[in-house]
């Protein structure tokens, strides 16, 4: 399977963050969305230079030591990147100053732009400037040989080249912008126009009257991107949490992967900073005059014709029936799709099992814990009614283990048991199983979701979650919790053969999942009907990949629905003709995985918290599930079928061109809105 080929991961996920820019560019998509859509591009290509920018440097280490032969191709990538991120950065630059700016203006609001601050409102920005902003600024002069010149990650920044008036000598000095201790945005009402300003810009026109020995002669904004790997020994042996917080308090202090500065600023500027920061082995990107774009997101813009209509989540069918959920869920399995329906029915699964007397145990796993987690109030709750709970809280998840744990610490405190993951293996599934007993009889309740247990995300993910009280498969989550319990690096041999229903990795997910394309490819070369139609995240992992190529050849028809990073190349005679991938960016973040196998007319449903990525397969417990529920499973179908039928927010990836809009036929279709209305109207 040499002749296979697949696209790079890192300029296929590029490409996904410009169909991001791209909604920002959309005129259908409401003004405040689309400057929200250059928050989120922005935000997503500082985390690419904080993680994956580092694993290429850590690679092409490895390259160059080992003098391996892809030394060049590392090399291509980088090179690669720059081209793609540059274009992205001018088209963004564009976006904004060309056609989001003078909207605006339409509506009088003047966002004030790489220009002057207005006359009418300099008194109050005066004003704002030395009763505020002042007390946070804290300059330093780069040409003193004891100053302590360290950027923090992502924080903002501004060089004022200056010159001393006592000596006529040159100097720069390193001043912090205080966008964390105050508002990015200034805002204020004067004769009907709302004005707009950057916090920098005030800085940048008030500064010089304190610096009063100094002529200022440049003030160019920059930031540093720091790596944000947190490595922790696969035998550690200490307390987990306390060298989790020590390696969190690290992270903003590690080596700089970008810089990011006004394509204005002078060389000779450039090059001193480079000197005295030490950022010779850094990407130096020459960008706009202002970064951390993602603070658009809370540009102080109030208007709500400026933003999408709300679609109010609605009610589960299951709340017009009388009786408890968890008896409900006893008759009839269940499922919620979020955000279109309320996540409450969620919350109150949680909330009737912690005051439920027939419940004894809970057990749940938790990846990405709300900031104000109702669903861990309940289980403190549960703990604290004399019901025996169990968490598994994954501490590793990147960017959230602070907040995590906080939780865990919180949880411990009021008699839960908690469990952290080993650190070589992180735990991604989704998953709570209640254990009740009425009388000699002991039966089992169980969750298994798509995303996190988290009701703050669950506000904009797309998601399923399934309650179900399928015994034999709850028989087998148990065993899942019973081996997280041991920390075991890897499972037994018995463990792997053990599991009949779900498809958990490091068990058995990677072999069923090449079974059932197996039996797809099996049913075409005996000429039944074939097909495969899956929705993930990411799509790398290339067994997986080269099994679908295989089912392809064999006349499989293939469709994809991958949000971000697809490795995979549709669409090639002779590897991947009959496989077609779609993109869907909308409203709501699409996050839900499911898998369907059409098993000659007898659909195969599965969904779950996996993507097919290595680290999904390789290096992560997940959890993926069958659908056994007629009802539900055709529901499933129907609401993928309507997105694989959107012509307005999805694209289609060919073998050359990413991103191609897909074309009009027949009625326009805009999946999320239909999946919606659907959901809305059932009862």
């Amino acid at each position: 399977m040499s002749h296979f080929s697949f696209f790079d991961r890192d300029i296929s996920w590029l490409y996904f963050n410009e169909r991001v820019l791209q909604e920002a560019q959309s005129k259908s998509v409401p003004l405040l969305e689309r400057i929200k859509f250059l928050a989120i591009y922005s935000s997503n290509l500082d985390e690419f230079y904080r993680v994956r920018i580092p694993a290429l440097i850590a690679l092409k280490k490895i390259a160059v030591k080992e003098n391996l032969e892809n030394k060049k191709n590392n090399q291509d990538t980088f090179s690669k990147i720059q081209i793609i991120v540059n274009a992205q950065l001018q088209l963004f630059g564009k976006i904004l100053s060309q056609e989001l700016i003078p909207e605006l203006r339409k509506n009088q609001i003047h966002l004030v732009y790489n220009e002057a601050i207005p006359e009418v409102v300099i008194p109050e920005a005066k004003a704002y400037f030395f009763s505020q902003i002042l007390a946070f600024l804290q300059p330093i002069r780069l040409s003193d040989e004891n100053c302590v010149c360290f950027p923090e990650n992502n924080k903002l920044y501004a060089l004022v080249d200056v010159v001393d008036d006592t000596t006529l000598s040159p100097d720069l000095l390193m001043i912090n912008i205080p966008s964390e201790q105050l508002p990015r945005f200034f805002s204020l009402n004067k004769n009907g126009i709302q004005y707009i300003l950057f916090l920098e810009d005030i800085i940048k026109t008030f500064l010089p009257l304190m610096l009063k020995r100094y002529t200022v002669n440049g003030f160019y904004n920059f930031k540093i991107t720091r790596d944000a790997d947190l490595s922790l020994e696969d035998d550690y042996k200490g307390d987990l949490v306390e060298k989790m917080e020590k390696l969190i308090a690290k992270r903003d202090f590690g080596y700089a992967t970008r810089c990011l500065y006004d394509a204005n600023t002078p060389n000779e500027v450039i090059q001193t900073l480079v000197q005295k920061l030490n950022l010779r082995k850094s990407s130096l990107v020459a960008g706009g005059v202002y970064h951390n774009s993602k603070d658009f997101a809370s540009l102080p813009i109030q208007q709500p014709q400026f933003r999408y209509d709300t679609w109010k989540p609605t009610p589960h069918p299951f709340e017009q029936q009388d009786g408890l959920l968890l008896d409900l869920i006893q008759q009839k399995d269940m499922m919620i799709h979020a955000p279109y329906q309320s996540y409450d029915t969620v919350l109150r699964f949680f909330n009737e099992a912690a005051m439920d007397t027939h419940v004894e145990e809970i057990y749940v796993t938790l990846y990405r814990v709300a900031s104000d987690s109702r669903i861990v109030n309940a289980l403190i709750s549960a703990a604290k009614n004399g019901k025996k709970v169990t968490v598994l809280v994954e501490l590793k998840a990147r960017f959230d283990e602070g907040n995590n744990i906080k939780w865990a610490k919180k949880m411990k405190a009021e008699g839960v048991k908690i469990i952290y993951s080993i650190p070589s293996l992180k735990v991604h599934a989704k998953i709570a199983l209640i254990k009740k007993k009425q009388g000699d009889s002991i039966s089992y309740l169980g969750l298994l979701a798509t995303g996190n247990l988290n009701e703050s995300t669950a506000r904009f993910y797309t998601d399923h979650i399934l309650l179900t009280s399928h015994q034999d498969m709850l028989d087998e989550m148990k065993q899942v919790f019973h081996f997280l319990s041991k920390k075991k690096k890897k499972p037994a041999i018995s463990d792997i053969t053990s599991f009949q229903y779900l498809l958990v990795a490091q068990f058995n997910l990677l072999q069923k999942f090449v079974q059932l394309i197996d039996q797809e490819i099996a049913n075409a070369k005996q000429g039944l009907p074939a097909s495969i139609t899956i929705k993930l995240n990411n799509l790398e992992e290339q067994v997986l990949i080269q099994k679908l190529y295989e089912a392809s050849n064999a006349g499989v028809k293939i469709n994809l629905i991958v949000r971000g990073i697809c490795c995979l190349i549709p669409e090639v005679a002779g590897m991947s003709e009959h496989i077609k991938v779609h993109r869907i960016i909308d409203k709501y973040l699409e996050h839900g995985r499911i898998f369907v196998f059409h098993n000659n007319g007898q659909n195969n449903v599965f969904m779950g918290s996996s993507d097919w990525m290595n680290r999904n397969i390789y290096r992560r417990i997940e959890v993926c599930f069958p659908i056994f529920d007629p009802e539900i499973k055709n529901e499933l179908l129907t609401l993928l079928d309507m997105q694989w039928q959107d012509n307005l927010q999805a694209v289609q990836l060919s073998n050359t061109v990413p991103n191609i809009p897909i074309k009009t036929t027949g009625n326009a279709v805009r999946s999320q809105e239909a999946i919606y209305e659907f959901l809305k109207n059932k009862r």
